[in-house]
């Protein structure tokens, strides 16, 4: 089982203060979170940071991912190591996942830049259910998502700040690495947490 925040930003996406040193830093020193999903907005280029410094550690797993802004809204790409063209829909971001073997999940569908009801008619791979940015209002109306489109749930700090790293984060029945992590997710061997 391990424990891993699959919503992180660097200073890559823009509005995050996080540098990629001390995120892996802060992540060597976790406790029990011992993985982390870059998901920059519209960026690759923190992940291949992150990625780089946290080879000089045991036992961590970096995820990667890209916050996509689609047309309708915020959609996560995991398992991908590029960005899409833009601009793009839904729907094209979905086509990027899948011709790249990658996960598409639905970030805070309730919250700002969330697709909303708009997830009922994607073919995604699952719901961020708990995100610590959103309201427990918004959280729970994602898990209502989840659990009516029959989807996995998952869950992200969403973190910009210090602060926020690891106050939400995704149980993963999985080994510790990212083809294992990414399919125990498609298979829903998933439990978000807090």
């Amino acid at each position: 089982m391990m424990r891993i925040d699959l919503h992180v930003h660097t200073v890559f996406s823009g509005d995050s203060t996080l540098s990629p040193k001390l995120i892996v830093e802060q992540l060597y020193a976790h406790s029990f979170i011992k993985g982390i999903a870059v998901t920059d907005h519209d960026a690759i280029e923190g992940f291949l940071h992150v990625r780089r410094l946290a080879e000089a550690y045991d036992k961590i797993v970096i995820v990667p991912g890209i916050e996509v802004s689609a047309e309708e809204g915020h959609v996560t790409v995991l398992g991908v190591e590029e960005k899409p063209r833009y601009p793009l829909k839904a729907e094209e971001v979905l086509d990027f996942a899948r011709e790249r073997a990658g996960l598409l999940v639905v970030p805070h569908p309730y919250r700002v830049f969330g697709l909303g009801d708009k997830a009922r008619n994607l073919q995604a791979d699952a719901v961020e259910v708990l995100n610590s940015r959103a309201t427990r209002g918004e959280n729970k109306m994602a898990e209502a998502l989840a659990r009516e489109i029959k989807l996995p749930g998952v869950a992200g700090s969403d973190a910009h700040r210090p602060r926020d790293l690891w106050t939400a984060y995704t149980e993963v029945d999985a080994e510790p690495d990212v083809d294992s992590v990414l399919e125990a997710i498609r298979k829903g061997l998933v439990r978000a947490s807090q």
